[in-house]
């Protein structure tokens, strides 16, 4: 077996931050209590009568009372909270390596700083209802560990994206009606509101966030982590079990074609673009036995336990390039092809999603299973994948005295688009040597979140990815497909 030059690169600053990351893990989870033992400790507190405000910084940095490393910033964040300005700051490092299968072995870090800035205008400045945010990402570290050593569909980090400090969002939401009506102005990521699955936002995959539909049918991906863009969201409340969410956002962040990089033509995120298509979303939501405004959900109520279900679409008026012939109808495998794409006006999709708890042992208990599926389909000759799913489980307070973490296992899968599927088997007639038709990819993960205080997180990931790219060529050896890949690592997230 032949080492290569990147695998033995593990060997060194690599390895050793696996290793670090491991053992801080360790040491994290021996030394740093759970919300159990941090409840004992603010009862003994306060039955001394010791003041349970938030601890000074170099006193009480792994207080389970700080929720964030930086605390209140000497007071600063007081004084802004009394005119209705919050400022927040996360910063997540993910080391992620290739251990098996794939183009070759080898381990990448990767990290990404967000900073939010949100004024409620009610206190600023007197008008009730009203929300402005803004936010910045800054992106660094290796972002090309997917593309250099999996040549997967569904990217195993969803924070990998081309390093830049850029603008995220910048928008005015303003309520109306008791809350029950809004609508949102402005440079919008949409997926903070649409096809958002509450479970599985534990997990590291892309696609348990923004799923790998749109991820590879939109405009660069869609208005989506790290892009967003210009447009107006209604949301309305007709009951309190139902909400109706409605969007219409330019198609296409950058502007630029469709093959184009998305990230480096809008580089800092200000272009606002609106010189191309429009994208309208919608999401009908109906929430079943949660609690009312102001209780606590232990998933007690009338009918069971809590379940949030979904169903949307979105339509895309934009001009969408064939999967399978070229301008003047001819494969595009046909060496008489121009190679150009014939395009195709509009593109669509219908998409579904559940998340419901399942099982809680006791109504006060903190532990709980929950199960998520999310669904969606597309046409074909358009799109290069035609239906994408993720599932699974997620156990909170899996282990005793470990309230805040949490324990998943899921998997997500998706299918290439006969289409596309047509056009290897087009290139393997027209080129007479055998070639590779795309199908499915899957991919199974399993991961633990845990909380080492308030403020801190880390979370070992594993994750195996079968028929990487649906079944390609293995650059390095064509007579073979891309072999399946183990892939493993973590994720430290702070909260500043």
């Amino acid at each position: 077996m032949t080492v290569t030059t990147d695998r033995l690169a593990m060997n060194r600053g690599t390895v050793a931050r696996m290793l670090l990351g491991t053992s801080l893990f360790s040491v994290c989870a021996l030394a740093v209590p759970g919300r159990a033992a941090a409840q004992a400790s603010a009862s003994s507190t306060a039955a001394s009568g010791t003041s349970m405000s938030e601890p000074g910084f170099f006193t009480g940095l792994f207080a389970p009372s700080r929720s964030n490393l930086l605390g209140t910033m000497g007071g600063l964040r007081t004084v802004l909270g009394n005119y209705g300005i919050t400022l927040n700051a996360t910063d997540a490092e993910t080391l992620l390596g290739n251990v098996s299968g794939g183009f070759k072995q080898g381990a990448t870090m990767q990290g990404l700083t967000t900073a939010t800035l949100q004024i409620d205008t009610g206190k600023a400045f007197g008008l009730p209802g009203g929300t402005f945010n803004v936010s910045a990402l800054q992106i660094h570290g290796n972002n090309n560990f997917d593309a250099s050593y999996l040549g997967t569909i569904q990217t195993t980090n969803g924070n990998e994206a081309e390093n830049s400090t850029r603008l995220w969002e910048l928008w005015y939401d303003q309520a109306f009606a008791n809350g029950n009506f809004d609508i949102k102005l402005g440079q919008q990521s949409i997926d903070q509101e649409f096809m958002v699955s509450q479970y599985s936002g534990l997990f590291i995959n892309t696609m348990m966030g923004w799923p790998a539909l749109p991820s590879n049918d939109l405009f660069g991906g869609g208005p989506a982590y790290p892009l967003s863009s210009l447009g107006v969201r209604l949301r309305g409340k007709p009951t309190s079990d139902l909400t109706v969410l409605a969007g219409v956002f330019d198609d296409n962040p950058p502007g630029g074609p469709f093959d184009d990089d998305p990230q480096s033509l809008d580089a800092g995120g200000t272009k606002f673009n609106l010189n191309t298509g429009a994208l309208f979303i919608a999401e009908v939501q109906y929430a079943v036995n949660q609690p009312s405004l102001g209780q606590m959900d232990y998933g007690s109520g009338s009918g069971g336990l809590p379940g949030t279900y979904k169903l949307g679409f979105w339509y895309d008026t934009g001009f969408f390039p064939d999967q399978e012939f070229d301008n003047t109808g001819l494969s595009l495998a046909n060496p008489a092809s121009t190679g150009i794409p014939g395009m195709n006006k509009g593109n669509y999709s219908f998409y579904g999603v559940m998340d419901q708890m399942i099982w809680r042992p006791n109504p006060q208990s903190s532990r709980s299973l929950g199960v998520f599926l999310r669904a969606m389909g597309a046409p074909s000759q358009q799109n290069l994948i035609t239906f994408s799913a993720n599932g699974g489980l997620v156990l909170a307070d899996p282990l005793p005295g470990r309230d805040n973490d949490s324990l998943g296992l899921g998997f997500g899968i998706v299918k290439v688009s006969s289409a596309a599927s047509a056009l290897d088997q087009q290139t393997a007639f027209f080129t007479g040597s055998p070639f590779p038709v795309r199908s499915t990819e899957t991919f199974l993960e399993l991961t633990y979140q845990f909380q080492a205080t308030p403020w801190w997180n880390i979370q070992p990931d594993f994750q195996y990815i079968f028929n990487p790219g649906g079944g390609i060529q293995n650059p390095n050896n064509p007579a073979s497909l891309v072999g399946n890949e183990a892939v493993i690592g973590f994720r430290t997230t702070v909260t500043f």
